[in-house]
């Protein structure tokens, strides 16, 4: 089990990259805001993203839950990694979170699917630790 608080934030994020690659689970404590009781998940990570005012967010399945969770780094006290292999299914997103254009033509539509990920929100940001 390792600590977030004993390392720093870039080895935290490089140990979720590596399970994201390999596809292998986690589990993590993890203390919801606002709350005093933490919580231990299993997760499947898929994701990290850095939102706007700069939090990191850890998008996963859940397997307690059965569907997709976001959790913040911040929130995670401890984690463990394992060389379990990811057994929930998730449904691939069509379009952009939050966004919702519907496309006029066949055309339209593969082309968006195509630049799909040249959009800036689906890169990868990193952050080191201060």
């Amino acid at each position: 089990m390792k600590h977030t608080n004993r390392q720093t934030t870039h080895r935290t994020l490089a140990d979720l990259y590596r399970a994201i690659d390999r596809q292998h689970a986690v589990t993590i404590t993890y203390l919801k805001p606002g709350e005093t009781e933490p919580t231990i998940r299993t997760i499947e990570p898929f994701d990290i993203r850095t939102t706007k005012n700069g939090r990191i967010e850890i998008y996963a399945m859940c397997r307690l839950r059965g569907d997709a969770r976001k959790f913040t780094l911040d929130g995670v006290l401890s984690y463990t990694l394992h060389r379990i292999a990811f057994v929930l299914e998730r449904e691939e997103p069509t379009t952009v979170a939050g966004h919702v254009v519907p496309a006029r033509s066949v055309a339209q539509f593969v082309a968006r699917e195509l630049g799909r990920d040249d959009f800036p929100r689906y890169r990868r940001h990193f952050q080191t630790a201060a």
